[in-house]
């Protein structure tokens, strides 16, 4: 009796989550949720989304948002975390999220079209969007349509047709069977996508789907090709991850793709039992400077840090702008003293940089697995770090300057 009565106040839940949410109506194109409200539990409209396989992006907005929370909220799959005191922010965190569902529901658009069947396939044969080829079993063109002809650039099919950009696919077992869709093993074969060259020697990229053509008597006669031309989709998806991972204003990774290289270092040191280091950096007088010379001078200091963050570090490092004046350093297979070497050379040329104003920065250390076993304890101790060397350095200034008035 208990377990029913239990069930059923969690499907009442449930439902009036639903209901709440606007989910049963299926209109929702973004979903805030705002943390502390009664009615919505932390995680339940996450699980909710999970639970009906509803690819909706989650922006919450809260109060007082601690980095080991955001990172946390992150690798659950919620799109954003908003303050309420920057909710300023909102519309580019709404763009990002609707940008990146977009992309998705591109992707999942390509993947259905790779699995139609063939009367659909045979459709394609009067569709001038893709390119047709009849290829004979040495993979040697022996027909193609006008849309492979324009799509390659050439100007007539004898041209096309005394080519062999078919022959090393169909040649290759492995190639032809990832291009016919088939696997020994009967995994799920990934779509086949291959670069050709134009007439002009540009590239572009093509997704090829295809396969085999019986004669009568059901021996293997030819194959027949699919080629789509998916080069801009590709260009755009490079873009949009290219956005979706690197801060606007400096150009390094933001703090979502930071959150995403800690969580892959965490994961590849407890395979090979090697440390590694995150720094952690704030500018000091970011304000002072901002009230002084205006934002636009500002917005410079930040990117000569970036760009200071940028040198130091090497091919396998990640350096990122957190946030605001805080800026972050993953350094792979580094340990403590050799990540504050590394601390003190950025700290070092960003002081003698050259140029106006000043710029002075303080920094926090952590070590994987000495300070901390999650990201939110490496974050957490890189900040009190951090914030630890500012209080240093403010009572040695109020030490100075009680000195001076004796």
């Amino acid at each position: 009796m208990l377990l029913k009565l239990r069930s059923d106040l969690e499907q009442g839940e449930r439902a009036s989550t639903l209901e709440a949410l606007g989910l049963r109506r299926n209109v929702v194109r973004i979903l805030f949720v705002h943390r502390f409200l009664a009615e919505v539990k932390q995680w339940q409209a996450l699980d909710v989304l999970h639970e009906m396989k509803k690819d909706i992006p989650l922006i919450f907005l809260v109060y007082d948002l601690k980095r080991e929370t955001a990172a946390k909220f992150i690798l659950r799959g919620v799109s954003d975390c908003i303050e309420i005191d920057r909710i300023g922010h909102l519309p580019v965190a709404v763009h990002r999220a609707l940008d990146g569902k977009a992309l998705r529901d591109q992707r999942d658009r390509a993947e259905r079209d790779l699995r139609r069947s063939e009367a659909r396939y045979r459709a394609l044969a009067g569709n001038l969007s893709y390119g047709i080829c009849r290829c004979g079993l040495d993979g040697g063109f022996l027909e193609v349509n006008e849309a492979m002809i324009r799509m390659l650039g050439y100007e007539s099919r004898d041209e096309l047709l005394a080519l062999d950009l078919a022959r090393d696919i169909i040649q290759d077992p492995g190639g032809r069977a990832q291009l016919l869709g088939q696997s020994g093993a009967s995994a799920q074969v990934e779509p086949f996508e291959i670069e050709w060259k134009r007439k002009d020697h540009t590239a572009v990229t093509v997704r090829l789907s295809g396969r085999e053509v019986l004669s009568e008597h059901g021996e293997l006669e030819t194959y027949e090709v699919i080629a789509e031309d998916v080069t801009r989709q590709r260009e755009l998806e490079d873009h949009l991850r290219r956005q979706a991972a690197s801060d606007s204003l400096t150009g390094l990774a933001n703090y979502r793709h930071l959150v995403d290289v800690l969580d892959l270092e965490i994961k590849r040191s407890e395979r090979t039992c090697r440390e590694f280091a995150l720094l952690f950096f704030d500018m000091d007088g970011l304000k002072r400077i901002n009230d002084r010379y205006g934002h636009m001078v500002g917005s410079q200091a930040l990117c000569r840090l970036a760009d200071v963050l940028s040198s130091c570090c090497r091919g396998i490092d990640t350096p990122a702008r957190f946030g605001g004046d805080e800026f972050a350093v993953v350094l792979p297979e580094t340990n403590a003293e050799e990540a504050s070497l590394v601390a003190q050379r950025i700290c070092e040329r960003v002081a003698n940089d050259g140029n106006e104003p000043k710029l002075s920065v303080s920094v926090g250390l952590s070590v994987y697995p000495q300070t901390g076993y999650t990201i939110e304890e490496l974050l957490r101790e890189a900040d009190a770090a951090l914030y630890s060397m500012k209080q240093q350095r403010a009572l040695a200034v109020r030490s100075r300057h009680t000195a001076a008035g004796r």
